[in-house]
């Protein structure tokens, strides 16, 4: 947001309420920038590509980011030892998607991942790092390293 209308939104909304939905859309798009790399690296596995190609692709092509870069090497090393664990992400997504249902505003991908946070910590990986959410996706074999 620009700072100008940054200022708007503090003068409308008041700087603690601007700075609690600044928050909360920032765990949005930090937990949906996570579940899209795993969800492509989980895509491309299960079509046969083998992980660390899959990857060496995909961190040299327009579509990579500092996200697919950082965490999907968690993936194709088979070290899942938490920078920020998947539980962290299924209290913040939490937070963001009831905020979305007390102002009755859909929210499609944050549930979607809220979702997929839920799954991945109810299959026993809520202390592993948040990439270990590309383990929901079944069907797949994914590098072995460190549990």
């Amino acid at each position: 947001m620009a700072r100008k209308e940054l200022e708007a939104a503090s003068e409308y909304l008041g700087a603690e309420k601007t700075r609690e939905i600044g928050e909360i859309g920032q765990h949005e798009i930090e937990v949906v920038d996570r579940v899209a790399p795993a969800e492509a690296m989980a895509l491309g596995i299960r079509a046969g590509a083998e992980p660390r190609a899959l990857y060496d692709v995909i961190t040299s092509a327009a579509g990579n980011s500092w996200m697919f870069e950082n965490r999907m090497k968690h993936v194709v090393d088979g070290d899942y030892t938490p920078t920020s664990a998947v539980d962290i992400f299924v209290k913040d997504l939490g937070l963001v998607t009831e905020t979305g249902r007390a102002l009755g505003f859909p929210l499609p991908l944050a549930s979607t991942a809220f979702a997929m946070f839920q799954q991945a910590s109810n299959m026993g990986h809520g202390r592993e790092d948040d990439s270990a959410v590309i383990k929901t996706f079944s069907g797949i074999t994914l590098p072995e390293g460190k549990a």
